[in-house]
């Protein structure tokens, strides 16, 4: 009975490392990455990162201001990934990134198919902010944060803005709208 337990132990030990294996770096969220994108690259760096998916610029701000401040990152498919907005300092830098594929994961697995409970249990809520539609979920010591449309809320939240939402009155299963990353 003893060698069935250990051998029982064992494998789910194997199948729980083989599962950390398995997470693509490529759509993986750190505090110094997302995917490829690294905290350090600056917007000219985009091109080379990204050689095998396609880079929009926003032509409309281009012809404008002779700089797009939104660029759109696509993977070969046609699927949008990413949605990155220019810090327009001396140097270029990724200033926002809005994640818009599902892959995209954070260590601790927290992406867009993720509930408002996941949140919880994974990280420590550092404030919540209340918008017109939204509610922003930002978090401790993390550069990651969420939104939650208000119509996840009771209809009693929804639309008074002067309310300050609290985590508390947030149902576990609000499904996330936006993950944003800010390296600002």
């Amino acid at each position: 009975m003893k060698n069935i337990q250990y051998l029982l132990i064992l494998l789910i030990v194997l199948t729980l490392i083989h599962c950390e294996e398995d997470r693509d770096p490529n759509f993986l969220i750190t505090s110094s990455q997302v995917g490829k994108l690294l905290r350090s690259s600056n917007v000219g760096d985009l091109e080379s990162i990204y050689t095998n998916d396609s880079i929009v610029r926003d032509t409309l701000q281009s012809n404008l201001l002779s700089a797009s401040n939104t660029i759109k990152i696509y993977e070969k498919g046609g699927q949008q990934l990413l949605t990155i907005t220019v810090n327009r300092d001396s140097i270029s830098k990724v200033g926002i990134i809005r994640v818009l594929d599902p892959r995209f994961t954070t260590e601790e697995g927290i992406g867009l198919r993720s509930t408002f409970k996941e949140i919880k249990d994974k990280y420590v809520i550092k404030k919540i902010v209340t918008s017109l539609n939204n509610v922003i979920i930002f978090i401790e010591n993390s550069d990651v944060y969420f939104t939650i449309d208000k119509e996840e809320l009771p209809a009693s939240l929804r639309y008074d803005t002067s309310i300050d939402i609290e985590e508390v009155q947030i149902p576990d299963d609000s499904k996330i709208k936006y993950m944003m990353v800010g390296w600002e």
